[in-house]
């Protein structure tokens, strides 16, 4: 699985929104769209805070592990 596919699996298993994810990650929705959609990738810190979020670690959504 890619990046894309990872983020919106976790997403869809946080039971939360992507408003709630953006606003805990200090982003915007539209951010989330677009790493959804392949457009652009997560900044390092952001990456951390979406982690934090989503409760997953970072290696599963980099594809570095299929620990989740």
């Amino acid at each position: 699985m890619s990046f894309q596919e990872r983020l919106m699996e976790c997403i869809k298993n946080s039971g939360k929104t992507q408003v709630n994810i953006a606003q805990e990650a200090n982003i915007s929705k539209q951010c989330i769209s677009d790493y959804k959609a392949g457009k652009s990738t997560p900044s390092i810190d952001t990456l951390r805070l979406l982690c934090k979020s989503l409760d997953v670690s970072a290696d599963y959504l980099l594809e570095l592990s299929d620990d989740y």
